[in-house]
């Protein structure tokens, strides 16, 4: 009798850890699943953000300019309005007339801020100052340069235009027009991309509260003047 009471425990233990690893291991998986598909939403975005890119530089080399931002979250054609400011000048990416997509992985319309100047052409290289910049965060927290610089000018150019995406969490607008809010009150990096028009910051991903510049997922691409300027002069749209 106590034999059989020692194996029914012993079999009761077995199948407790039994069910403890089963639970374990679909965690595990959910978990990966989980990486696997950010992962996979991360690298499809990038790869739009790099197709609207060359759209952009696309449509300078043929139009001796780059676009104004869209006319609204809406419609995606370039704002037939002059943009005088940097502020005017940030919004959504000009899909339509670009003919490309608009919004990332999530659904979220991709942001576009250009330098006011280069939507005017013609160019004028020799005067024009491009004024977008974008910073990392190094091992320690601090901010450093990965476009432009604290000052920008025509010896040491930033960058003339910048593409955002929000990512997953917080901000951004959908392509329905519902606007996603902000739910963490220490993501500073996100809240400095959500409201920039001239500094944006691009750096790890991440969910932890407590690192520099609190949890974020934005992805950033910047035009890089000198590409720019390579591809309008190729087909003799840059004076």
């Amino acid at each position: 009798m106590a034999i059989s009471l020692r194996r029914q425990r012993g079999a009761a233990l077995l199948l407790l850890l039994a069910m403890t690893s089963v639970g374990a291991a679909t965690l595990l998986v959910s978990a990966l699943n989980h990486d696997s598909n950010q992962l996979r939403r991360n690298q499809l975005t990038l790869a739009r953000m790099a197709q609207a890119r060359d759209a952009l530089v696309g449509f300078a080399a043929t139009n001796g300019r780059l676009p104004r931002p869209a006319t609204s979250a809406a419609d995606g054609r370039e704002a037939l309005a002059p943009c005088a400011t940097e502020q005017d000048c940030t919004g959504f990416l000009p899909w339509v007339t670009l003919g490309v997509d608009g919004a990332d992985a999530w659904g979220k319309l991709l942001r576009y801020s250009v330098t006011p100047g280069y939507t005017q052409a013609p160019v004028l290289r020799t005067a024009l100052v491009a004024t977008k910049t974008v910073q990392d965060r190094a091992s320690d927290g601090e901010l450093f340069y990965r476009a432009g610089q604290s000052s920008c000018d025509l010896g040491a150019p930033c960058a003339p235009a910048v593409l955002l995406s929000h990512g997953r969490s917080n901000f951004g607008v959908s392509m329905l027009g519902v606007v996603q809010p902000n739910s963490d009150a220490g993501n500073i990096d996100e809240q400095q991309n959500a409201s920039a028009s001239v500094h944006f910051i691009s750096r790890a991903a991440g969910t932890d509260a407590n690192r520099p510049g609190g949890a974020f997922d934005d992805l950033v691409l910047s035009v890089p003047q000198a590409f720019l300027y390579q591809q309008m002069a190729a087909a003799h749209r840059l004076p």
